[in-house]
């Protein structure tokens, strides 16, 4: 399916971008505690003053040690349109105390983010603890408007991705996967996201006809079992006729066609026994519909004394005609031993009747599959092609959050930082750069920070690369390829190019690249080697500057 007309990157005919692809992603999408700040910093004169903020997270999801950045798109498409209506402006001042001054609310009326720039890591990267995917700068009472919703609209967007990419590198490249999880998932939005972030961390397909409208992702489905059972006879086919693909000749009885292929086939396998006639005229009907195109659910019934049978009469009756069918799908069962012994009847055929290729027929499995059962799968040894997969995936089961944060490091040029008892959760702070630094293999060694002012990291050069709190923790590092990682999104009204926002398939591209180049221990299941974050010397030495300088001392009595 081509994209759709309204492309999810294309610019309106003024030249403008878009508005997020959820109406419900506007300002008032965020929490309170955002408005009463912004209003606090205003009575405070304190608005305007220019704060620097770094989006990132503190650990990667689902055990693993990586993650697949996503969501930067729809946080350029919310900036790019932020702005408060009057009707939005009225309910932020029936939200807030009584006494805030009517001032403050003709300052959100005249408010948008022209003065605000953004650097972000480009949208389907690999990305790390700590590092910053976003580096948001601009008026402090702004920016801080933006958290909430940059913070909703990558969280559950990198979430899904990652999990997408786990998926992925369990089934193999070979593998098509389909996601089919809008049932499940949580509300419409989380639907849609989900399939766009599906599609983006590798899969293939999507069963989500929105979907596949808004961002031209490819759409696969069949029928359900409703479909099946929704037949009680043959009797029920009134039109038995079916022109050849052709259009040389029309088969007048394509149910007697079916029939003679079905008494053809319980010979050949030993078998005597009736297959379900409801079922049969199930597949038959579809076949109609779908001549050329043919999937049948076969486990209504039985899939081996009947689904497969009946599947197998209609398809060689439809190659009869010159159409060829697309295969089956197993949604229940033992799926190993189903689908091996599916490709053995379909290999029987073949053989047995010359007709090339029924044994390479698409083999789909579905039926709540996840991670696990992937795995076990692949161990047990299968003859699948396709898995459809849905709740676990969309709903990201095995994990609920990805736990991104947004946190001020530097405010009219003085550098910030946010002091824990728990290590992790220590900002690192002042404005930064990002690096990602290559090794002769060509996989990545490490990603480093730097404070903004440091000369970046040279091909060849030797570079100390530390850990940000372990004084013990550090290593040299001379890289073969240096990436520098923030690129300029959005530069409001400074006078700097745009980066520009790629579409969703180079987006899906990148990401399965950055897998493809990460070093096969970063990646595994089980165990994974820690990817190294680090930062250079000068900045190490300055976090525990400011973090000793900012720490309270006590007293011993």
């Amino acid at each position: 399916m081509e994209a759709a007309k309204n492309n999810n990157n294309e610019r309106t005919s003024n030249g403008s971008i878009h508005g997020p692809t959820n109406p419900m992603v506007t300002p008032l999408l965020n929490d309170l505690y955002q408005f009463t700040m912004a209003y606090a910093y205003w009575k405070a004169n304190k608005h305007q003053e220019r704060a620097v903020f770094d989006l990132y997270f503190r650990k990667n999801p689902f055990g693993g040690e990586y993650t697949v950045f996503s969501g930067l798109e729809e946080c350029i498409r919310f900036i790019a349109n932020f702005k408060l209506s009057e009707d939005e402006i009225d309910f932020v001042r029936q939200s807030l105390s009584p006494s805030c001054e009517d001032a403050f609310f003709d300052y959100l009326r005249g408010l948008d983010c022209s003065d605000v720039e953004v650097y972000a890591i480009p949208e389907g990267t690999v990305v790390f603890p700590k590092i910053p995917l976003l580096r948001v700068e601009g008026p402090v009472a702004a920016v801080q408007l933006l958290e909430t919703p940059f913070v909703n609209l990558i969280n559950f967007a990198s979430l899904v991705s990652t999990n997408a990419a786990r998926h992925r590198k369990v089934a193999g490249k070979s593998k098509t996967l389909l996601e089919f999880g809008l049932r499940r998932a949580q509300g419409p939005d989380g639907g849609i996201s989900a399939s766009k972030y599906c599609y983006i961390g590798g899969f293939d397909a999507t069963s989500n006809v929105a979907a596949g409208k808004l961002f031209g992702i490819p759409l696969r489905g069949t029928h359900s079992h409703a479909f099946v059972s929704s037949y009680m006879s043959l009797d029920e086919i009134t039109d038995r006729s079916l022109r050849r693909k052709d259009g040389s000749s029309t088969c007048e009885d394509f149910v007697s066609l079916v029939q003679t292929w079905l008494s053809k086939i319980q010979l050949l396998n030993g078998v005597f026994g009736e297959t379900n006639q409801s079922e049969l005229a199930a597949f038959i009907s579809y076949a109609f519909a779908f001549p050329d195109n043919f999937l049948a659910l076969v486990d209504t019934y039985d899939v081996m004394r009947s689904g497969i049978p009946n599947f197998c009469a209609v398809a060689l009756a439809l190659g009869d005609l010159g159409y060829k069918a697309g295969g089956i799908r197993l949604d229940s069962g033992d799926l190993a031993y189903l689908s091996c012994q599916a490709r053995k009847f379909f290999c029987s055929i073949e053989k047995e009747f010359g007709v090339p290729g029924f044994g390479k027929l698409i083999i789909t499995a579905s039926n709540d599959l996840n991670e696990e059962t992937l795995d076990a799968l692949n161990k047990q040894g299968h003859e699948v092609d396709a898995f459809g997969i849905g709740t676990y995936l969309v709903t990201c089961y095995a994990q609920a959050a990805l736990g991104v944060v947004f946190k001020l490091v530097d405010i009219n040029n003085q550098p910030r930082i946010k002091l824990s008892e728990d290590v992790s959760k220590v900002s690192i702070p002042c404005k930064k750069r990002s690096y990602r630094l290559y090794g002769k293999e060509g996989y990545p060694l490490v990603d480093i920070m730097t404070g903004e002012d440091e000369p970046p990291p040279k091909v060849g050069e030797r570079i100390l690369c530390r850990h940000p709190f372990q004084e013990s923790k550090r290593a040299y590092v001379v890289p073969q390829r240096v990436e520098e990682l923030l690129r300029c999104y959005w530069p409001g009204n400074l006078d700097k190019k745009l980066e520009p926002l790629p579409p969703l398939k180079e987006i899906r591209e990148r990401c399965i690249n950055q897998l493809e180049q990460m070093r096969p221990d970063h990646m595994r299941k089980l165990n994974p080697t820690p990817y190294k974050v680090s930062v250079s010397a000068k900045l190490y030495e300055f976090i525990h500057f400011l973090w000793l300088n900012e720490a309270p001392v006590g007293e011993l009595q």
